[in-house]
C-alpha cells in the first residue's frame, strides 16, 4: 500500500498559518492513526524529507525504515534563494480566459528570470491551477514564506532514529554533502548514504529508473 500525502500548504491539503516540522509531523500521525497504519515506511523528498527524519525521531516506534530523498537534517541552503522564487511566484500576473497551456506559457516565460532551472521551473507549474476561470498557486504562498526559515532549519533532537534509513542524493545537488555526514550518523546511526549519478535535486524526476531501483533495494523483502 502506497500512500501519497500532501504536506499542509501544499496540493489539495488544507491552508494554516502554521508551517513547521513539528506541526507537519503530527499531520502524518494523524492521518497514519485515522488509515490504521501502526507502522510504516516513510519517504519524503526535501521539506518532505525534513517532515520523515522529524516524525522518525519524534516517533520511531511508527517508522519502520526511513528514506530521505536529496535533504539532510541540518540547516538548508541561503533562504535568500527560496524567498526569491516565492517572490517571483507571487508576481507572476495570467489573465482570465487562457487555456492551461498558454497559462502554464506564460508563468513559465515570467517565473524564468529568476528560477533559471527548466527543471525546477516545471516543478514550480504543477502547483498552477485554474479555480473558476482563472489561474492561481494552489500552494499557500504566504505561510511558506512567513515560515521559510522554519523549513529551511531543522529541530534540534538528541535521540537517535534506530531504525534503518537511506539518504538518497542527486549526484548534481549540494543537498546532502560529506560535511553533513556526522549529523546524519549522529540522529541516524543505521544510515545508508548514496547519491545517483547525474541527478540534481529533484532526483525521481531526473534519475526515475535509478531512483525506483535505489528504494527497491532498500526496502525489506516482501
Amino acid at each position: 500500500q502506497v500512500v501519497t500525502v500532501d504536506a499542509r500548504n501544499h496540493g489539495g491539503s488544507p491552508h494554516s498559518p502554521l508551517m513547521t516540522y513539528e506541526a507537519m509531523s503530527l499531520d502524518v500521525q494523524h492521518l497514519l492513526t485515522r488509515l490504521g497504519i501502526a507502522k510504516c515506511i516513510l519517504l519524503g523528498h526535501s521539506m518532505g524529507g525534513k517532515t520523515a527524519m522529524t516524525l522518525a525521531l519524534q516517533r520511531p516506534d511508527l517508522v519502520e525504515r526511513l528514506i530521505s530523498v536529496d535533504i539532510s537534517p541540518v540547516t538548508t541552503a541561503p533562504v535568500s534563494e527560496f524567498s526569491a522564487y516565492i517572490s517571483a511566484m507571487k508576481s507572476v500576473k495570467i489573465p482570465d480566459g487562457l487555456s492551461r497551456s498558454a497559462a502554464r506559457q506564460l508563468a513559465d516565460d515570467q517565473l524564468r528570470p529568476v528560477v533559471q532551472l527548466p527543471q525546477l521551473r516545471q516543478f514550480l507549474l504543477t502547483n498552477l491551477v485554474e479555480v473558476e476561470g482563472r489561474f492561481v498557486w494552489r500552494v499557500n504562498l504566504e505561510a511558506i514564506s512567513h515560515h521559510l526559515a522554519d523549513i529551511m532549519n531543522f529541530p534540534v533532537f538528541h535521540k537517535p532514529y534506530p531504525g534503518p534509513a537511506l539518504f538518497l542524493g542527486g549526484s548534481n545537488s549540494p543537498y546532502i554533502s560529506s560535511k553533513d555526514y556526522p549529523e546524519i550518523q549522529r540522529l541516524f546511526p543505521k544510515a545508508n548514504v548514496q547519491h545517483i549519478k547525474g541527478a540534481g535535486h529533484i532526483v525521481h524526476q531526473d534519475k526515475f529508473e535509478e531512483f525506483i531501483t535505489a528504494v527497491l533495494s532498500f526496502l525489506p523483502p516482501p
